[in-house]
């Protein structure tokens, strides 16, 4: 081999996983039994019947899909928002936190995203900062698109308080057909802003409450990036 190729260029296998692994994002570990599972059932399907093993391998691969964590670049730009999930802003309005937060009962800007089936179903940190609260409440499974839902639903809170001091409260919210909400975060825990810290399994909501004196950044039917897209620009000055 030539001191000046890399070792990729005359390894046409090593160079086709190197391709796979930056072309297919990496899974999340909440996934894996799953996709395990699936295969087993693939193999032993189809020692039975063909199509029915083909059926349950593209059940496998649309399993692995949906559990797929995509790495994202953060913006430099402090001061910011960004969106917890992949999704549709399908709310902006004015709305009280979740009680059991035990915040002041008064209304803050809200910015909801609705996450269909085929979006990337991790949440990523808003923000960079310190998980002050963590609350879980049962509830019903709504369609996650309905105004109802950040009231009716089953849903898991935080309080994050950002390096600047201010308050973000990201709320999961169950859909309908979701029935596990997933959070790896823990109170006291210091978080840095894209850094995934939990997931909702299919179909859901992530609701996001601003400080006062924020300046939404996008608009009702946008698209959002989890850990990339900014929502909001925060206020300036100290807290």
């Amino acid at each position: 081999m030539s001191p000046n190729l890399p070792e990729q260029a005359s390894n046409p296998v090593a160079h086709a996983l190197q391709l796979a692994r930056e072309t297919l994002p990496p899974m999340h570990p909440a996934g894996r039994p799953f996709v395990v599972g699936g295969l087993a059932a693939t193999l032993l399907l189809r020692r039975l019947s063909k199509p029915l093993g083909t059926a349950a391998g593209l059940a496998t691969l649309a399993t692995a899909a949906f559990f797929r964590e995509p790495k994202r670049v953060p913006p430099e730009r402090s001061g910011l928002a960004l969106a917890a999930a992949d999704g549709l802003v399908s709310l902006i309005e004015e709305a009280t936190p979740p009680p059991e937060l035990g915040l002041p009962d008064e209304p803050r800007l809200r910015v909801s995203i609705f996450l269909s089936i085929f979006d990337v179903h991790v949440q990523r940190a808003p923000a960079s900062g310190l998980v002050e609260r963590i609350a879980y409440r049962p509830g019903k499974f709504l369609s996650a698109d309905l105004d109802k839902a950040s009231a009716d639903n089953e849903r898991n809170s935080m309080l994050l308080r950002t390096v600047e001091g201010h308050e973000l409260v990201v709320v999961q919210i169950a859909g309908l057909v979701a029935r596990r909400i997933l959070c790896q975060a823990a109170e006291g825990d210091k978080i840095a802003a894209g850094q995934t810290y939990g997931l909702i399994r299919f179909g859901s909501r992530v609701d996001l409450y601003l400080p006062p004196g924020s300046r939404v950044l996008v608009s009702k039917g946008q698209r959002t990036i989890g850990g990339e897209t900014p929502l909001a620009e925060l206020p300036q000055g100290k807290v």
